[in-house]
């Protein structure tokens, strides 16, 4: 694994960032490192800015701290994309307090050549976002552990990015208030994760995640516990939904994600199969987009003008 190179090609584009990051009034520059660092010497190129650094083994990040960067260390495999990364980077530092929801962030990373920053992009947090603030994150995390969320929204991306088979899947899943949720369902047939032992139905396990993947093509939500074990996959939802609105053009998936976040302590996520959209519910509402799709990493958009079903 290469170390990060001070090359002129480097300089300048970490000039360009430090540029935009000043222009654009952004909340910080965030950096997706890729492999050793010298700190102390990126450190003397901007003393001043506000510098997130972020990466997938925590020994790169051993003395980021002592030269005042803002670490975050966030584990994710190889085929995470860089846009997976950056949006779990924004949402962890929105959850802590970090930088505020209805800001801007400039990114630079990697894209060809890990030894070099050769893209940057600039992320906006969206209007939504504006208004969900880290206390709000945080709760969200009260009633489901930020890593299970992680897991399942995680996976969630995965089918709304890829489908099966060339063809696009439509997904839903319900975390957490497993007994509740489960008393508001029934089962759509065939249960395909019965009779399995916990370790078999745990999301963290790559196995289990393609299985699940083919299971995301037949009909009904996943039931997914605290923990990240599936206790139950093909559930038709029941949920009370007079209350529930959802924005014109989301179909029933949407709205039986909606009631289900209203009427029990769970999260609802769910895949949209014509454009890939993960959304998460809570308490009837949507509280996060994330465009599964979008080429360009990161961007949080307002979702009142969506019309996928």
């Amino acid at each position: 694994m290469e170390s990060l190179k001070f090359t002129d090609s480097f300089r300048r584009m970490f000039d360009l960032a430090i540029r935009a990051h000043k222009d654009m009034e952004s909340a910080a520059l965030l950096l997706l490192i890729e492999g050793p660092v010298d700190w102390g010497r990126l450190r003397k190129l901007s003393p001043e800015t506000k510098i997130i650094v972020t990466a997938g083994r925590p020994e790169l990040l051993a003395g980021a701290g002592e030269q005042q960067f803002l670490d975050i260390f966030l584990e994710h495999s190889d085929d995470f994309t860089v846009y997976d990364r950056l949006t779990h980077a924004i949402l962890e530092a929105v959850a802590n307090d970090i930088i505020p929801p209805g800001s801007r962030v400039v990114a630079l990373y990697s894209d060809f050549d890990s030894s070099q920053f050769d893209s940057i992009s600039i992320i906006n947090l969206g209007e939504h976002l504006d208004r969900l603030s880290g206390r709000d994150l945080r709760s969200l995390q009260t009633k489901v552990p930020l890593k299970t969320l992680k897991l399942v929204v995680d996976l969630a991306l995965e089918i709304g990015r890829d489908g099966r088979e060339g063809q696009s899947v439509g997904s839903l899943f319900v975390v957490g208030d497993t007994r509740k949720v489960l008393n508001q369902s029934k089962p759509a047939g065939f249960d395909p994760v019965r009779g399995y032992q916990r370790k078999e139905r745990f999301l963290g396990d790559p196995k289990v995640r393609e299985g699940v993947k083919e299971i995301a093509q037949l009909d009904g939500a996943f039931i997914v516990a605290s923990d990240g074990t599936i206790e139950a996959a093909c559930r038709y939802l029941d949920s009370p939904a007079a209350m529930v609105t959802v924005s014109k053009g989301l179909g029933a998936r949407h709205w039986a994600a909606a009631a289900v976040s209203q009427t029990t302590n769970a999260v609802a996520i769910a895949v949209s199969q014509s454009g890939g959209t993960v959304r998460i519910f809570q308490n009837g509402e949507v509280v996060l987009r994330i465009e599964s799709r979008h080429r360009r990493p990161m961007v949080w958009r307002d979702f009142e003008d969506a019309a996928e079903g």
